[in-house]
């Protein structure tokens, strides 16, 4: 296993601590390791690229990384009513899109790439920064309320983005496919 592939498995195996934190109210210590984790997801896709240590494996660990933080990161804080439910909701409803639209995708094609679309790479980062914001406010007694509801509004629109985005996608996909299936039917 690589270096960045270990970055990125530390990160699930934060998640884990990082949700019982939040749940035990232990907000300061749940601030640096999610700070921590935040800042890994970077770390692991710079050390990569920059080293040329990029592989398959860390191309599906990575997304998987990010989906079990930001899962259980938002619902951990919906729980204890740091975030709305309706942005609760979206994210996770979202990231289950994405992983059945990829498990159906690969039953119809028999393959898969992981390569992310712009518009998620923004949504992860925007739900990154709030969740670190949410939890460090709360850590240190921060009054940052119009920061935080601004974050709020950027993460469920760029949270629906995404998911519209791939929705598109995957259907285009999809019917490019069915027309070169019923094309092969017709020869």
């Amino acid at each position: 296993m690589n270096i960045p592939n270990a970055i990125t498995l530390s990160r699930i195996c934060a998640v884990p601590v990082i949700v019982w934190l939040i749940l035990d109210r232990r907000m300061d210590v749940a601030f640096w390791l999610a700070l921590a984790a935040a800042l890994s997801d970077a770390l692991d896709g710079i050390v990569a690229k920059r080293f040329k240590m990029e592989t398959v494996l860390g191309a599906f660990l990575d997304p998987i990384a990010d989906k079990a933080l930001l899962v259980c990161a938002y619902v951990a804080l919906g729980h204890e009513g740091y975030l709305p439910f309706w942005l609760v909701i979206l994210v996770v409803f979202r990231d289950a899109l994405i992983i059945g639209g990829a498990i159906l995708f690969h039953t119809l094609t028999q393959s898969l790439e992981m390569s992310p679309l712009m518009i998620s790479k923004i949504n992860t980062v925007a739900q990154l920064v709030l969740a670190v914001t949410v939890v460090g406010s709360e850590a240190f007694g921060l009054q940052i309320d119009a920061a935080r509801q601004g974050l709020i509004y950027l993460v469920g629109a760029t949270t629906f983005a995404s998911g519209a985005v791939y929705v598109v996608s995957w259907t285009r996909l999809a019917g490019e496919i069915e027309g070169a299936e019923g094309s092969d039917d017709d020869g």
